[in-house]
């Protein structure tokens, strides 16, 4: 059997007066409050309802089939099994301990109260699998068969109205070979009361088997006279006193733990829904259990703590979290009267550490150790009550406080191993469904060896995964004794395995090596295919040849007015022949070009230009007078100029790989754009990998359509061209257009095009996308690619591969690559790094983080690009030494994400991209990726305005969306605090010059406290907004409001139910509520109830009359 930590059980040990001493060390003040033994409930057979099992009460009601409350085990004996005494044995049980015979009533206010049955025989079910053999079936399909009837045994729901709350099952599996099955509902009983159940079943059995007197005294108290006492305590000094203490230990906690491989799941409590559980054990290795329990000496503290520390450590390994609350269960038998009392006594505490930068182990072991006992000596106040008083007072972080639990255990049997003629073989408890997500015991055999167990529901944690989990919290104990001088910040806490694989895929191959400048490499085609069409611009056709020699003059023309190597070169154009002339020409004159979008506001413009101290602009006539030029910057129209006295022939120029080739600018955080610089080697680097891995032909067709301002225009006009294939350039403002793209890949057999992901999404919504048969590679970058956008590319577009690639200005383009697969992933991988690129994923001390684990990106290799041009304090800033280089630098993206299991990194959003509402912080994306994940959204975003998170949606194509049912949605999906309270429906969601969601550029929202506001309709809804507003303590219910939105939790829900059960004929459950929340839809469904429930009883009398005529 088990107990709850070792510290309780030192508590417990200890005398009265030694108690009193311990509490007045560490908080003063008067002695404790002391119950009298000889208080006895005047009514015998009704009580309050504690405050745990009121917890209990209202999860039933909201689910009754949930069977993560159901406290079960088998045991596996041999030998000479007397039924009858077994039986007797069970009962008598029942018999001493009034929990075990209380059933539950409603009050009506949707609360509970206990009612103890004076007599409440158990039935015990016997089956025998002995005589399977004779169908057939072997002994290891006997087991099986056991197995499954152990665990429905288990699952079968408790009627808590009804009772008994206590079953048993023998299952016999031979001649002397047996199974028992003793399951309890939680509401009656806990781990303390199994042990209790335990001696007492044994000691019965014994005395029945022997036709003797069973003389254990009869306890003096029953759990139902703990709860009157509890209720009368909780108005005491001492119970303000204590709950003043955890508000103050919990003030401010605000952290959500993001621990690794965690799939999201309908929330239990929301829903009401059950959360299928399964276990993982691992065993501490005989030198980590010695070692613990020496440093445990050597600290003057308890295992316990050593155990807990580790724990934080643990947390501190694996999550993004510095702040840590950790739901901790105590036996709450502090008190000696209900030592020996059967009941739900069992009482969570959350310990709340915060690990600081300069911890290590001895001072986190210190902080635990101090905390332990704080919580020791505060430890009557129920959880449920601390809970309550949270969200009275407004804070919405103790929906936070029990994501996580962790116990030590102690196995004990000795009573099972003393049944008259009977050996144990075999003890487990039963799990079918978990209370939360995850829960971790560590736990001492009667042998004294150790294990860890996780308890986790199978639907947020696979199996592989939590062994993974399991391993590194015993690597994190191993850090401790191991380290304990040691900052934690000073390492990564990694195994050497997990240190060689993350470092694995952090590194690609080798870069490649820098031959020539890619012009260079166009020229090469111009010779090879002179005559081949190169460049395709509406009606307009060149040649290899020509384009060359178009841009060679040009180029010729600025190495005569001073254009060299490192000579920045600006160029404002519209998407054009000029454009493609221009940027070549530039390259080849050894400049560095810098693309300046005449669409872009002329405050903006005017800075670049000064920042850039371009000299030379080359523009076209009909865009130069809109253009903010400053006094000495010389200007050349391409659309007029005359070249024809120039060379035609390459430039000769000697160009470095290290010379600059563009500079683009990219916002930044101070409101000024900021101008990257970018390299010929890295470019060179970039486009040969590109070459590699997608294999451009002669015969393909890029499609240019992207604003040159962005780096993603660098390959769409290069990549081709230095393949020998043909670059279609698209006409200005096509790229925002989904018919004209169509249009344009159709007439032009485009092979090759990239999406922004908001704009795949439009252009995949339009009618005619399936005509785009010509299409061979989809490239995406820019955004996080959506599995739905994903799944439709191969939908609707078979025939053509999806890349997904990123990449920020500061490097060479892109710096990661992933190939889209037909598969069920909810996430898009970015990818790994392509060739010559380092991508190490570090905390915020440059420690490499471990694979599932969220941190930063960092950049290395060839791609990186030199800084922000006459910035210094910016490049500072993001380009830092390479902690594990030799003199290397890394650059700082911001972004966050995480390797996955296959070492292909996940993108979880900016680092800065998170809000905080009412005290808790959210990641937009994941909002985001919820609401992309709904039947008919196109498109996503979700921003905070005003202390509110506020989505914007678009739809498919025939698809109509609503505010109401994508919350409702998202309500079952999503924790209550990151359903955005309202969601506009657009047709499209702004886009900026790039195809990015333009979120400047997003319409206000509709104040929702001021919406038209639509009385109830006819009695049954006025009646019903009645019943609402008097449950939510609210002025005034519209027939269009959500009870939820109004603010309704779990325990409303029952108020209300409980209200319209005793005033409309037809009954309202719990789940009625969940899924009509709107006021109208709830009205509807009980007058549809209500007329059922007429014609049911119509027929119902039909039935009888025919009776009797039968009868006559």
């Amino acid at each position: 059997m088990t107990v709850n930590n070792d510290n309780t059980q030192r508590r417990s040990a200890l005398t009265p007066e030694q108690r009193e001493r311990l509490r007045q060390r560490i908080q003063g003040g008067a002695p404790a409050t002391q119950i009298d033994a000889g208080i006895k409930r005047s009514h015998a057979s009704a009580a309050p309802a504690s405050s745990a099992q009121q917890r209990l009460w209202l999860l039933w009601r909201l689910n009754p089939s949930n069977s993560a409350y159901h406290l079960g085990a088998s045991l596996r004996l041999s030998g000479d099994l007397h039924i009858a005494s077994l039986h007797f044995a069970v009962n008598a049980i029942v018999q001493r301990h009034e929990s075990l015979r209380t059933v539950f009533t409603a009050n009506a206010d949707g609360t509970s109260a206990q009612r103890i049955n004076v007599a409440a025989p158990v039935p015990l079910d016997v089956m025998d699998l002995v005589g399977i053999d004779s169908v057939g079936i072997d002994s290891l399909h006997r087991e099986s068969e056991a197995e499954r009837l152990a665990l429905a045994f288990h699952r079968q729901p408790f009627d808590l109205v009804t009772g008994p709350l206590l079953r048993a099952l023998c299952i016999q599996m031979g001649a002397d070979d047996y199974r028992l099955v003793f399951v309890m509902h939680h509401i009656a009983s806990d781990a303390w009361s199994k042990k209790i159940i335990v001696d007492e079943f044994a000691a019965h059995y014994n005395a029945a088997r022997r036709n003797t007197q069973c003389n254990i005294p009869a306890p003096l108290l029953q759990y139902a006279d703990y709860a009157l006492w509890e209720a009368n305590w909780l108005t005491s000094d001492e119970a303000g006193r204590q709950l003043g203490y955890w508000k103050k230990h919990l003030s401010g906690f605000e952290s959500t733990l993001d621990l690794p491989f965690k799939r999201i799941a309908k929330g239990l409590e929301h829903s009401g829904s059950e959360a299928k559980g399964k276990t993982c054990t691992l065993d501490f290795s005989q030198e980590l259990a010695a070692a613990l329990s020496a440093f445990a000496k050597e600290q003057k503290t308890s295992l316990f703590s050593v155990l807990l520390a580790g724990f934080y450590v643990f947390l501190y390994r694996n999550s993004t979290a510095r702040d840590f609350a950790v739901a901790v269960p105590v036996a709450h038998r502090n008190r000696p009267e209900f030592g020996g009392v059967v009941g739900f006594f069992v009482n969570t505490q959350v310990l709340r550490c915060r690990i600081a930068d300069h911890d290590n182990a001895r001072d986190l072991l210190a902080k635990v150790s101090e905390i332990i006992l704080e919580g020791q000596a505060n430890q009557d106040l129920p959880f449920e009550v601390l809970v309550d008083a949270l969200r009275q007072q407004g804070d919405h972080a103790a929906a936070n406080l029990t994501q996580v639990m962790f116990n030590h255990l102690r196995h004990e049997q000795q009573a099972l191993t003393s049944l008259d003629g009977l050996a144990l073989r075999d003890y487990q408890h039963l799990t079918s469904a978990n209370q939360f997500d995850l829960g971790i015991d560590t736990f001492e055999r009667p042998d004294g060896s150790f294990g860890v167990q996780a308890n986790f529901n199978a639907d947020v944690y696979g199996a592989s995964e939590m062994e993974v989990l399991l391993q590194r919290y015993l690597d994190a104990l191993a850090e401790l004794v191991e380290n304990p001088d040691q900052p934690f910040t000073a390492r990564d806490g990694l195994s050497t395995t997990e240190r060689t694989r993350v470092q694995g895929w952090s590194k690609a191959n080798s870069a490649y090596a820098f031959t020539s400048p890619i012009h260079h490499l166009f020229e090469d085609q111009a010779r090879l295919r002179p005559a081949a069409e190169a460049l395709v611009f509406g009606e307009q056709r060149l040649s290899y040849a020509e384009l060359n020699r178009r841009a060679n003059r040009l180029a010729h023309r600025l190495q005569a007015i001073g254009v060299k190597p490192e000579t920045r070169v600006g160029i404002a154009v519209e998407r054009s022949v000029e454009m493609v002339t221009g940027l070549l020409a530039i390259l080849k004159a050894g400049g560095a070009y810098v693309p300046l979008d005449p669409e872009l506001p002329t405050e903006r413009l005017a800075y670049m230009v000064s920042n850039s101290a371009i000299s030379i602009l080359l523009t076209q006539s009909h865009v130069r007078a809109n253009l903010p030029v400053r006094e000495g910057v010389r200007c050349i129209d391409l659309d007029t100029l005359e070249l024809s006295e120039e060379s035609g022939e390459n430039p000769a120029v000697a160009l470095q790989g290290e010379n600059a080739a563009y500079v683009i600018y990219t916002s930044g955080s101070t409101g000024q754009p900021k101008g990257a610089v970018n390299r010929h080697n890295a470019l060179f680097n970039r486009l040969q990998w590109m070459q590699d891995a997608y294999q451009l032909q002669a015969d393909d067709t890029v499609l240019q359509k992207t604003p040159f301002g962005f780096d993603v225009s660098v390959w769409e006009f290069f990549w081709g061209l230095i393949q020998g294939a043909r670059l279609v350039v698209a006409q200005p403002g096509d790229h925002r257009d989904p018919a004209r793209l169509v249009e344009s890949i159709v007439s032009n057999n485009v092979t090759t095009v990239h999406f922004v992901p908001s704009m795949l999404q439009a252009f995949l919504a339009y009618r005619n996308v399936h005509t785009c048969r010509s299409l061979r590679r989809i490239v995406c970058s820019g955004e996080a690619l959506p599995a739905e956008a994903c799944a439709q590319v191969f939908k609707q577009l078979p025939e053509a591969r999806l890349y997904n690639l990123y990449g920020p200005t500061e490097a060479a383009i892109d710096v990661t690559h992933w190939t889209c697969k037909n598969d069920d992933r909810t996430l898009v991988p970015i990818g790994q790094p392509i060739s010559g690129i380092t991508t190490y994923v570090l905390d915020e001390n440059l420690n490499l983080a471990p694979h599932g684990v969220g941190g930063e990106l960092y950049l290395g290799g060839i791609g990186l690009g030199r800084g922000y041009l006459n910035r210094p304090d910016l490049t500072a800033d993001r380009f830092v030494a390479d902690p594990f280089g030799q003199g290397d630098r890394l650059y700082r993206t911001g972004d966050l994400v995480r390797w996955n299991s296959e070492g292909q990194l996940e993108y979880l959003g900016r680092l800065d991209h998170q809000v905080k509402i009412r005290g808790l912080r959210i990641e937009l994306g994941e909002v985001e990726a919820r609401l992309l994940a709904q039947v008919g959204v196109r498109e996503a975003v979700v921003i905070a305005i005003g202390g509110r998170l506020i989505g914007y949606v678009s739809p498919h194509a025939g698809h109509s969306l609503e505010d109401s049912a994508l919350r409702e949605q998202l309500g079952q999906l999503l924790p209550d605090y990151m359903v955005p309270s309202q969601i506009v429906v657009l047709e499209n969601l702004p886009l900026n010059a790039n195809g990015k969601v333009d979120r400047k550029a997003l319409p206000a929202p509709d104040n929702i406290d001021t919406r038209i506001y639509e009385p109830p309709v006819g009695e049954v809804e006025e009646t019903l907004a009645a019943m609402w507003a008097e449950v939510l303590d609210i002025e005034r219910v519209g027939r269009n409001d959500s009870f939820f939105a109004l603010g309704g939790h779990s325990l409303q829900v029952i108020q209300l139910v409980t209200k319209a059960q005793s005033v409309f004929p037809a009954e309202l459950s719990t789940q009625d509520v969940f899924s009509y929340p709107v006021l109208a839809a709830m009205a509807q469904l009980i007058v549809t109830k209500s007329q059922q429930g007429n014609v049911d009883e119509s027929l119902a009398r039909i039935d009888s009359f025919l009776d009797e005529l039968v009868g006559v």
